[in-house]
């Protein structure tokens, strides 16, 4: 059966690779921020794949443009079968003497509010889908408290209590899981880590590689396809983290 799957933060990286896995016969939603040409190939890979490929833009990290975001959706579509909330990024490291309000506000914005709001703002849709489920994307940040990455370590935490609250009180009907990566090869770490703290990270992980976006989309996958699995996070990180 076909499902329409909603991806926020699908130009790129971990959102990209799981709207090219799952789109044979399905519906994606490529939502994106800045990434436009990306975001336009990610929509042309998934309609050479046998799907239909939605592209909706918006800044998740304010409440309006999150109602814009699923107003778009439901204007679309009449009903959603997954929402896969990937948005989000470390704006920048900081050391936690130094922390300012302003940072917090927009990490959190843009990492755990966006989800939960888009979550909240999702349900009515959700419920006329089959066998809907929510799939949020954590951290190994939040197992660790990595320095200088404690705002982001945090919101993902806040995904991770976030995802059980959610499953509990979405049950029976809709699923909420969450996928916790490790170290993975994006433009993520573009940004936030030297090619020497990369080297070090691949140096400590039992595995001793870097993972790819598609041992991510394998695992939303798996996800969205065992309907006995709910309030759980899967971490995916070569071992970096175990429990």
């Amino acid at each position: 059966m076909s499902k329409i799957i909603l991806i926020t933060g699908a130009s790129t990286g971990l959102g990209a690779a799981t709207a090219r896995l799952l789109a044979p016969k399905n519906k994606i939603i490529v939502h994106y921020y800045s990434s436009k040409e990306a975001a336009e190939k990610v929509a042309q890979d998934v309609e050479e794949s046998g799907g239909e490929a939605f592209l909706v833009q918006e800044d998740l990290s304010s409440e309006e443009a999150c109602v814009r975001l699923v107003q778009k959706v439901a204007d679309r579509y009449s009903k959603l079968d997954v929402l896969i909330n990937n948005a989000g990024g470390m704006i920048r490291r900081q050391a936690a003497r130094e922390l300012e309000w302003k940072l917090m506000s927009e990490t959190f914005s843009l990492n755990t509010f966006s989800a939960m709001k888009i979550s909240s703002l999702c349900i009515p849709l959700l419920e006329k889908g089959e066998d809907p489920n929510i799939i949020n994307i954590s951290s190994i940040a939040m197992r660790h408290g990595a320095p200088s990455a404690t705002i982001y370590g945090a919101c993902k935490g806040a995904i991770d209590s976030f995802t059980r609250g959610l499953a509990n009180e979405l049950a029976p009907k809709i699923r909420v899981n969450a996928v916790a990566p490790g170290v993975i090869d994006t433009p993520f770490h573009e940004k936030v880590s030297t090619p020497e703290k990369m080297k070090k990270f691949k140096e400590i992980t039992p595995i001793k590689r870097i993972g790819e976006p598609i041992h991510i989309a394998k695992t939303i996958k798996f996800l969205i396809e065992n309907d006995f699995i709910t309030g759980e996070t899967i971490d995916v990180n070569g071992g970096l983290f175990m429990r």
